[in-house]
C-alpha cells in the first residue's frame, strides 16, 4: 500500500469572489428569489466556490482533474465525498471577495465490508475581505474499483426510516438530469458520475447517475432556511452515508429543539443517506 505521509500538511489557497450570478444560479437550481447584494451567503453554498479552472487536458478517466498536484494520488480509482464540518465565524456577504486556504490533515487508510478504502481530510479556512470567516473540515473517501458481479437487488424497503427524532418539517425530492447537470455546472464538478449516464452505471458500476452529496445537503439546509426564516447557522456537521441515486424520489426531513437542530435524507426504501446535526445562533 502506497505511503501518503509525506502529503499531510501541503496545502494550496485559491481566491474567488461570492458573485450576485453564483447566487443567482444556486437559487435557481433550489426555486428560491435571488438573493441581494451584501446578503449573507447561505452556509452550504460555499461548496459553489473555489473550485479552480481545471484544463481539459488535466482531466483524469473519472473527470475529475488528475490526482497528484494538491490532492495525493490515492490508488483506489473510485472517490465520494463523505462529508464535512462547517463552522460559520462570519457568514460571507453576496459579492464579498474571498480566500480559502487548504491543507491535507489526514490520510487514514482502512479496511470496510466493500474492500479497501482510504479516507482524506482536507481543513478549509476562508476569509473574507468583509470580514467572512469560514472553516470546514471535509472527508473524502476512496475506494476499490467496481466489482465484476452484477449488482444485488436492492434492499426491502423498510416500514419506517429510523432517524432518531421526530420531524417537523419534510419535502420530497424528484431527482433528475437537469438538477443534477446545474448543480455539476454550477460548482464546476466535472465528476462524470454525476452526468454521464454510460459511464456512472457502466464503468463504475452503479444502478444510475449520483446526486451529489454537497446536493444533498445543500437541500437539507434549504429545509432548514425555509423552515426557520432569519435563524443564522453557526456550526453543522454533514455525514453521508449512503449514496442517492436519481431513480427515484427521496425525503428529506428536519426539526429543531432551542438552538440544536437535526436533518436527514431518506431515500427510496426508508434507509437514512445523510445525516445534519447542527447550531444556531
Amino acid at each position: 500500500m502506497p505511503n501518503y505521509a509525506d502529503w499531510i500538511g501541503k496545502s494550496e489557497t485559491v481566491d474567488d469572489v461570492a458573485t450576485e450570478l453564483v447566487a443567482a444560479r444556486m437559487a435557481g437550481l433550489l426555486d428560491r428569489p435571488r438573493p441581494a447584494a451584501c446578503d449573507a451567503w447561505p452556509p452550504a453554498w460555499i461548496w459553489a466556490l473555489f473550485w479552480p479552472a481545471m484544463r481539459h487536458d488535466e482531466a483524469g478517466p473519472d473527470g475529475h482533474s488528475a490526482r497528484g498536484k494538491f490532492l495525493p494520488p490515492i490508488h483506489l480509482p473510485r472517490r465520494m465525498w463523505a462529508g464535512s464540518t462547517v463552522t460559520i465565524g462570519m457568514p460571507l456577504t453576496v459579492g464579498e471577495a474571498a480566500r480559502r486556504t487548504s491543507t491535507i490533515a489526514d490520510i487514514a487508510e482502512k479496511t470496510g465490508r466493500s474492500g479497501e478504502l482510504v479516507f482524506l481530510t482536507v481543513d478549509h479556512l476562508i476569509e473574507g475581505a468583509n470580514g467572512g470567516r469560514v472553516r470546514e473540515s471535509q472527508r473524502i473517501a476512496y475506494r476499490e474499483a467496481a466489482s465484476a458481479t452484477p449488482p444485488q437487488a436492492a434492499p426491502e424497503r423498510r416500514a419506517t426510516a429510523d432517524i432518531g427524532f421526530e420531524p417537523q418539517w419534510r419535502r420530497t425530492i424528484t431527482p433528475d438530469p437537469v438538477l443534477l447537470f446545474q448543480y455539476s455546472a454550477v460548482t464546476y464538478n466535472t465528476h462524470r458520475i454525476h452526468y454521464d449516464h454510460p459511464y456512472a452505471t457502466g464503468v463504475e458500476g452503479y444502478p444510475g447517475l449520483i446526486v451529489h452529496g454537497p446536493l444533498t445537503a445543500t437541500l437539507l439546509m434549504d429545509l432548514l432556511a425555509a423552515s426557520l426564516p432569519g435563524r443564522q447557522v453557526a456550526e453543522f456537521k454533514v455525514t453521508a452515508m449512503r449514496p442517492l441515486y436519481a431513480v427515484a424520489p427521496f425525503e428529506i426531513v428536519g426539526g429543531a429543539e432551542g438552538s440544536a437542530f437535526q436533518l436527514a435524507a431518506i431515500d427510496h426504501a426508508n434507509e437514512i443517506a445523510m445525516r445534519i446535526e447542527g447550531i444556531l445562533v
